[in-house]
């Protein structure tokens, strides 16, 4: 055991947040890609990976729905983080001086209000802890970021304004990611299984395969497609549902879920987060 957790981003970013929140004795390792954190834990070098898959705001986070499957690895917890956007700036600096806030793009839409309110001009950066790294280096008084009050922390920020998000409801959801699946009955609030098939090539068979879960009682809380293989007549789709794999509904359902596919890939089973609800 490594004791170590990977991530995607720099350190402050909302993912370093997350490993934080979640496994607070964990050595953190960032990594630049999604792909690096997957390959950190598959090579042994990092015993988890923590990656967002879904914005309350934006939706889902692109290319994790395809990375998931082919990664080798098991998702084993999920974590539900609030995005708490502050405005960072050199030491000493007083608000009425900013200018001019950088970030992800993404951040900056979320503080408009803020930010027109005091007439800051938004400046778009690669990412939020990025952003933060950028304007502590650059020594300029009137830039400012948006990013984590943990980015403040590493990068020596002062927090001008707290929570300026317009929406005070935004969170992330993240997946963490294990060389070994871990089946086991676990947490207060329930399971919850995920895993990805492709239908076959009969009428109605997306219908078909669905109506299992309907009539067993289980209640799918996501389903994506997407495209698979460059081609526009391979879909794969994504699901999420409540319960375990061995729960008798469950267990029908998904048996009925095998007739009408090709493929089914069990990704994972794991407590449900109790911030889900």
């Amino acid at each position: 055991m490594t004791k170590r957790i990977a991530f995607q981003g720099e350190p402050g970013a909302y993912s370093h947040q997350a490993c934080r929140d979640t496994y607070p004795d964990m050595d953190t390792l960032p990594c630049r890609t999604f792909e690096d954190a997957i390959e950190a834990v598959r090579s042994g070098e990092a015993d988890l990976a923590m990656l967002p898959v879904e914005n309350s705001t934006f939706g889902r986070v692109a290319d994790i729905h395809h990375l998931l499957p082919d990664s080798g690895l098991h998702i084993i917890a999920e974590a539900f983080v609030r995005v708490h956007i502050n405005l960072l700036a050199l030491p000493g600096v007083p608000l009425e001086q900013i200018k001019r806030a950088k970030s992800h793009t993404m951040l900056l839409g979320q503080c408009r209000q803020f930010l027109a309110q005091h007439d800051i001009q938004r400046v778009t950066g690669a990412d939020t802890a990025g952003s933060a790294r950028e304007v502590a280096q650059a020594g300029d008084p009137e830039m400012a970021a948006l990013a984590s009050e943990l980015a403040g922390e590493i990068y020596g920020l002062d927090v001008l304004a707290r929570e300026i998000e317009d929406e005070g409801n935004n969170s992330t959801r993240f997946l963490v990611m294990s060389r070994e699946p871990d089946h086991s009955r676990r947490g207060d609030d329930g399971m919850m299984t995920t895993f990805v098939f492709q239908v076959r090539n009969i009428p109605a068979a997306l219908y078909k395969a669905m109506g299992g879960f309907a009539t067993n009682g289980v209640n799918m809380t996501k389903l994506e497609s997407y495209m698979v293989g460059g081609s526009f007549t391979a879909t794969q789709f994504y699901a999420d549902i409540e319960g375990h794999p061995e729960d008798p509904g469950v267990k029908l359902a998904l048996e009925e879920l095998d007739y009408f596919t090709s493929d089914v890939t069990l990704l994972g089973v794991y407590p449900a987060d109790p911030r889900r609800h």
